[in-house]
């Protein structure tokens, strides 16, 4: 967390500053090695994201790439509780200010001067990214289907939520080997990804807590996806399609969720 619903969110709200001149740049973070003399000065020509990545394109070239990990954000107001947290501000002309937020510093900032330096996978909201596509990439696969959806070389901007969420939507079982997802099912997979990704996105994101680590849109508002899980976070609850108790495993690492019940 954040995943491509809250950084897609996020970058939406810093769209608002797209035109503003940079006039300078204060770091305090002492491992964010930016340039401030190739950044200061420059007018924000364009914000996009990619795949998890908040690509800031800055006029006559080069551009500021922030990935926000756990915990972090980049904010256009800032808690008092969150100065402390601030690891570099942009001040910009008009007198708004660009805060990254990162309290567990484990976000990342970078600047390229020769476009974006990060090899990914399929953006999943992309006309390129299709059911034959998906198709392609879980039969030559041999990992499990929801380890597979997180690779970002494979699918960029999907993580543990949405993946869990998209699983369940279409009842396939997250330690299912990925060849073995049939055409059939790669069809409803990738329509159940889209269709979570968009909703996610309408509802601003999900936010589980309150504290300075939770995710907040670039104005300070929490998301509200959260309301809306099947199964993501909900170990031991009911399943809302089949009634069985949603069960927690660990994959490469990390938790998922899914119903024992109903997904095969």
């Amino acid at each position: 967390m954040p995943e491509l619903p809250e950084v897609e969110t996020i970058v939406r709200g810093l769209n608002s500053v797209v035109g503003a001149r940079i006039e300078r740049i204060d770091v305090f973070d002492q491992r964010l090695h930016l340039p401030k003399s190739k950044i200061a000065g420059r007018t924000i020509e364009r914000i996009e994201r990619r795949g998890k990545y908040i690509v800031i394109n800055l006029a006559e070239g080069g551009s500021l790439i922030v990935h926000l990990r756990m915990s972090g954000r980049l904010a256009l107001t800032r808690s008092s509780v969150e100065e402390k947290h601030t690891r570099f501000i942009l001040y910009l002309d008009d007198g708004g200010e660009i805060y990254f937020i990162n309290p567990r510093r484990l976000g990342t900032a970078e600047y390229s001067r020769n476009g974006f330096p990060h090899k990914l996978g399929l953006e999943p909201l992309s006309d390129e990214f299709s059911a034959q596509s998906l198709h392609e990439i879980t039969s030559g696969s041999r990992a499990p289907i929801k380890p597979l959806l997180m690779d970002q070389k494979k699918i960029a901007g999907l993580g543990n939520i949405y993946s869990s969420e998209a699983l369940w939507r279409v009842k396939i079982d997250p330690r299912r080997i990925a060849k073995t997802i049939s055409d059939d099912e790669a069809r409803k997979l990738h329509r159940a990804i889209q269709s979570v990704l968009r909703e996610a996105i309408d509802s601003a994101g999900t936010t589980f807590g309150y504290t300075v680590s939770d995710y907040k849109d670039a104005y300070g508002d929490y998301g509200k996806f959260q309301q809306m899980l099947a199964v993501y976070g909900r170990e031991g609850e009911e399943c809302p399609r089949c009634g069985e108790g949603i069960a927690r495993i660990k994959q490469a690492g990390r938790s998922t969720y899914f119903c024992p019940g109903c997904q095969e």
